[in-house]
């Protein structure tokens, strides 16, 4: 009787450590908010790396880059969209944005970093950073 009761005592402790390590240990170790569109670290990571091109006034990069985030998107929509389209929406005007000012022909930086940073923005407030 003994042995089962530590049994079943051990594997209601092992269930929580698991419990407690897949809903709270883990997300926080890797960084990522979860948002009803799923991770959007990603994409977020992709768009701080066009600010800082931006900022060093590396605007053939900055295009570059930000290729890679149109790219990302485009190839998930059909994934992330159905899970919430109105965020999706918004977050894609905010990617619309962001593309026409760095791919401008002359990129005017005030406009490219006032779009970038409002884009990081919304991946922040989709993600409950902010």
């Amino acid at each position: 009787m003994k042995s089962h009761k530590l049994s079943t005592s051990l594997s209601f402790a092992l269930v929580s450590l698991f419990t407690l390590l897949f809903f709270f240990i883990m997300p926080s170790l890797a960084g990522a908010e979860a948002t009803k569109l799923g991770d959007l670290s990603n994409y977020r990571a992709i768009t701080a790396d066009v600010a800082s091109f931006i900022d060093k006034g590396d605007f053939a990069s900055a295009k570059s880059r930000i290729k890679d985030l149109e790219t990302l998107w485009d190839n998930n929509e059909a994934i992330i969209k159905p899970k919430a389209a109105a965020d999706w929406h918004v977050l894609d005007k905010a990617i619309d944005s962001a593309l026409h000012y760095v791919r401008a022909g002359k990129p005017d930086a005030a406009k490219c970093t006032a779009s970038i940073t409002a884009l990081i923005a919304s991946f922040d407030q989709m993600s409950g950073k902010l």
